[in-house]
């Protein structure tokens, strides 16, 4: 009997939950309220603006080490994907630009090439096999949540993409920055990258870690 209405119960709370998320049509960000697992919490005063972004018409600037830049409309920057399970960002790419493996822990991610060109791929977690392939205008890719993936400009020229995540918040862990632009001493990350001491020394030199 007691397994019988608690079963009743979970049911009843699941549908009410349901109801719930249908009815409501939106939850545009209270930015000034703290992020959670479940995002922001919704704010009580939505105007148009909240469901528009502009940012992603002018060029990032790639006037950096990797001659990349990434110019995010996550929730944070366009509150109004809060809870939507999406976003999108502008990627820039000068001659030389890359975009060094990385991951977004919170979302799979789709790219699609508006000009130039540009070589992409990603390492599977199983036997670690590589899919890449030189993306042209108009071409697409899919990179998996979790995984890490790359962009490298491979044109004589700048290349461009618009890139959608399957998350408001995608989150970002570039692996070089991830080794050597923090405090973790240089003996430990020798021993785990089998990289020497002057490498590792040398890449925390450019990228502002500590030996």
């Amino acid at each position: 009997m007691m397994s019988t209405i608690l079963v009743t119960f979970l049911l009843f709370s699941l549908l009410s939950l349901s109801s719930y998320a249908l009815v409501q049509d939106f939850c545009v960000a209270d930015l000034t309220a703290p992020d959670s697992p479940a995002g922001y919490p919704c704010k009580p005063n939505v105007t148009v603006a909240d469901f528009v972004f502009s940012g992603l018409g002018i060029p990032g600037n790639t006037s950096n080490i990797i001659k990349a830049a990434v110019t995010p409309a996550f929730v944070s920057q366009f509150p109004g994907v809060n809870g939507l399970g999406i976003s999108i960002a502008r990627l820039d790419l000068a001659i030389g630009g890359v975009i060094p493996m990385h991951t977004h822990p919170a979302a799979s991610e789709v790219l699609v090439v508006v000009q130039g060109s540009i070589c992409a791929g990603f390492i599977s977690s199983t036997a670690n096999q590589v899919y890449y392939k030189n993306l042209k205008k108009g071409d697409i890719m899919v990179f998996p949540q979790g995984l890490l993936h790359f962009q490298i400009n491979s044109a004589k020229g700048i290349s461009e993409a618009f890139v959608s995540f399957s998350g408001p918040n995608p989150g970002l862990q570039i692996l070089d920055f991830a080794l050597f632009a923090n405090d973790l001493p240089s003996e430990i990350i020798e021993s785990v990258t089998f990289l020497d001491d002057a490498q590792v020394k040398k890449l925390k030199a450019v990228l502002g870690g500590k030996n």
